[in-house]
């Protein structure tokens, strides 16, 4: 019996179609990738074909369990060798190293995109279409040479992406958010919407969630501030953390969270899960969008509402961006301190025009005077964080909300980034500084037994 016999083969390969779905894991790490001007591309189509028929079902569960991954990616190399063998004896031990790895990237992964999604140096992935691929590294924008046979497959790994977790994407709803199997952020839109054919978006996250030590480490702050918000957390001030797409604020929050003690119940909410704690009490919630009859969405504020019932000690929206501000505002008034969210905006100052926006959003006729009172009272500090244009990501501010003067609410900066230049490489050149203000929360970090040396704050 053949190999492909003992992999499920039932009966002749051209006599019989299968509809099985490859599993969404990505398990391949390999270099190799899918070229714009590809010689094999109706070979692996037809090898991609006959492996589909050839699997047994059951037998790609094994991509679900970490210990039989590297079995079934044996397996199907092995099988896909026989077939090549079968098909296209002629080709050298090179290309066909390269269709077995494209072909295994396309079952088991997320097809020609899967070497960069396994590469570390990337940070983002952005599929404009089936023929031009972009990522990130360092910061900066690079193009690739990986390229989809078609808008078919494009769609196909969109799809196969999103279905794992309840998501759909069609003509009738042609946007959704989703989100990896190791948690990195996925946006996708196609036509007609988009132009250049189907897009996808990919925020990747790192295996192990980045630390604070990292983040001293690469710049973004400094140890003093690292414990300056260390006791911020701890002593259960609200923290909003502002800044513009790709500037780190998801990172950041998932650090500030690492500070909250275990013995606390956290709830999170988010449109699409992606932020990684580490303890153990965690009650993570995801909004739902509409089915394909319009009905069923559950949205942010309407999980922020129901978070107040389940005993939260803790509170993290993901992202603030519509009526819900007004419900999480209410919630850090109302005795659940300590609560974390992140919203875009360029500047503390613009972080707050943003929340009273957003809090009409929710359809309350409010003055503006009240939301302004409600927000004042609600955060305590505001944390700005910038994508430089060297591509560094740091905090900029680390703002204090001091209350109202009138009907202005007023800030005070505790630290901030001062640049003094770029250096011959093209990086940015500049340190962050405390201000020399102490803030005015003082008092609630030292009843709360957290003492902080003056040299923290010790100014220019």
């Amino acid at each position: 019996m053949s190999l492909l016999e003992r992999l499920g083969r039932k009966q002749d390969l051209d006599n019989q179609q299968s509809t099985v779905e490859p599993s969404p894991r990505s398990v391949s790490s390999r270099p190799a990738m899918v070229r714009k001007t590809d010689p094999f591309v109706k070979l692996k189509s037809k090898i991609h074909k006959e492996l589909i028929v050839a699997i047994d079902p059951s037998i790609l569960t094994w991509a679900e369990d970490p210990s039989k991954r590297q079995d079934l990616e044996r397996k199907l190399e092995e099988a896909v060798e026989e077939i090549i063998e079968a098909e296209a004896s002629h080709l050298t031990g090179s290309e066909r190293q390269r269709i077995t790895t494209d072909i295994i990237d396309e079952v088991m992964g997320f097809g020609p995109i899967t070497p960069l999604l396994t590469d570390p140096g990337i940070s983002e992935v952005m599929v404009n279409g089936p023929k031009q691929v972009y990522v990130e590294r360092g910061g900066r924008l690079e193009t690739t040479d990986v390229a989809f046979r078609d808008n078919a497959h494009v769609m196909h790994i969109i799809e196969k992406i999103v279905a794992p977790i309840g998501r759909r994407i069609d003509e009738s709803m042609p946007m959704v958010d989703a989100r990896l199997p190791d948690g990195s952020r996925v946006n996708a839109i196609i036509p007609p919407l988009s132009l250049n054919g189907p897009v996808i978006t990919i925020r990747k996250f790192a295996a192990d969630p980045l630390t604070v030590e990292d983040l001293i480490g690469f710049g973004t702050l400094t140890a003093e501030m690292a414990e300056f918000l260390k006791a911020c957390v701890q002593v259960r001030l609200n923290i909003v953390v502002s800044g513009g797409t790709g500037s780190g604020k998801t990172t950041l929050l998932n650090v500030l969270s690492s500070f909250i003690p275990p013995d606390e119940r956290i709830v999170t909410i988010e449109d699409a899960a992606e932020l990684q704690l580490r303890q153990d009490h965690v009650v993570s919630l995801e909004s739902r969008p509409p089915n394909i009859e319009g009905r069923g969405a559950i949205a942010i504020r309407d999980l922020v509402r129901n978070s107040l019932r389940m005993r939260p000690d803790r509170i993290v929206v993901g992202e603030v961006r519509g009526g819900e501000a007004l419900d999480m505002l209410q919630a850090m008034n109302t005795g659940h301190d300590g609560s974390l969210t992140t919203g875009h905006a360029n500047t503390p100052r613009d972080m707050l025009a943003r929340l009273e926006t957003m809090v009409l959003m929710a359809g309350m006729e409010l003055p503006v005077r009240a939301i302004r009172e409600q927000i004042a009272s609600a955060i305590d500090v505001i944390i700005q964080t910038t994508r430089l244009r060297d591509g560094s990501r740091k905090i900029v501010q680390v703002t204090e909300v001091q209350g109202m003067e009138g009907d202005v609410i007023t800030l005070q900066d505790i630290f901030v980034f001062e640049q003094h230049g770029v250096d011959e490489d093209g990086k940015i050149v500049g340190r962050l500084l405390p201000t020399g203000i102490r803030p005015k929360f003082m008092d609630v970090l030292e009843a709360a037994g957290v003492f902080l040396g003056s040299e923290l704050f010790g100014g220019y």
